[in-house]
């Protein structure tokens, strides 16, 4: 301790001494000075170019690119000719093909088809809960990915007379214009659904409208499926024909509308 010229010792107080110590031990300029993140380096850069519009519009038709050739590999239609797996049956059965018809809509896989094979494989009742099911899944999922994932790249885009009047009609409509692509079956399904994801529409109307719209078609060619063993059975003649009137309707419709469309 350090001492005075009279021979006293002189006592030191503690902040004197906590600074001393401070001083005496190096603070390294990692601990003392915090790191800044760049927000313009590279992997910021790459972050923005993965979640951009255009990339995730990239991925959406890689993703049904890939679908699509897995259909065509796959080939389910072949279900038609060959029958349901023997081990499959009852209501598992039923919902694993309410499943993987719901994937194949999305890989663009036509309904009817899948609806005849909803009809030959579990008859009008439970082939007919089967395909709605499906219907509703596929749909959720197009509408999802296409929301998602095509939404912001594609909506700048709607700069057409028609595609503004369509995307009008999707946004302000929603459930009365999804109602309508789903009774008629003019409107290629796949397409009802992305251009519904690009809309403002909503998630309920879309899905209500093609659960309720759906049942008139599906239920015709269930029927249809199910009865294609006895082409002369009213059953199958009352489905045709329902098959074939919507459609008429929908062609009448159509032709009308375009003047509308025209005019906005």
């Amino acid at each position: 301790m350090p001492t005075t010229r009279s021979g006293g010792t002189v006592t030191a107080s503690p902040r004197a001494v906590v600074t001393e110590l401070a001083a005496a031990v190096p603070v390294s300029a990692s601990a003392s000075v915090p790191v800044a993140v760049d927000p313009t380096g590279f992997s910021a850069r790459c972050t923005r170019v993965l979640l951009s519009p255009w990339s995730r519009l990239s991925l959406l038709l890689v993703l049904l690119a890939g679908a699509a050739s897995s259909v065509l590999l796959l080939q389910p239609q072949k279900l038609l000719a060959d029958g349901w797996p023997p081990q499959l049956s009852g209501a598992a059965a039923v919902l694993l093909f309410a499943l993987a018809y719901g994937v194949c809509t999305v890989a663009f896989v036509p309904r009817p088809l899948l609806n005849l094979a909803a009809g030959a494989l579990f008859g009008s009742p439970w082939g007919t809960a089967s395909a709605l099911a499906g219907t509703v899944l596929g749909a959720g999922i197009a509408f999802g990915l296409g929301r998602a994932l095509g939404q912001d790249a594609l909506r700048p885009l709607l700069r057409g007379r028609w595609l503004k009047a369509a995307d009008g009609q999707l946004s302000r409509h929603g459930f009365r214009s999804m109602m309508a692509a789903r009774l008629f079956p003019g409107v290629p399904f796949w397409a009802a659904n992305y251009c519904a994801a690009v809309s403002r529409m909503g998630w309920g109307a879309f899905l209500l409208a093609t659960a309720l719209g759906s049942i008139p078609n599906t239920a015709a060619y269930v029927v249809a499926g199910a009865r294609a063993s006895k082409p002369t059975s009213p059953a199958f003649l009352l489905a045709m024909a329902c098959i074939a009137l919507p459609a008429l309707v929908g062609a009448v419709v159509a032709w009308r509308k375009r003047h509308q469309l025209r005019e906005h």
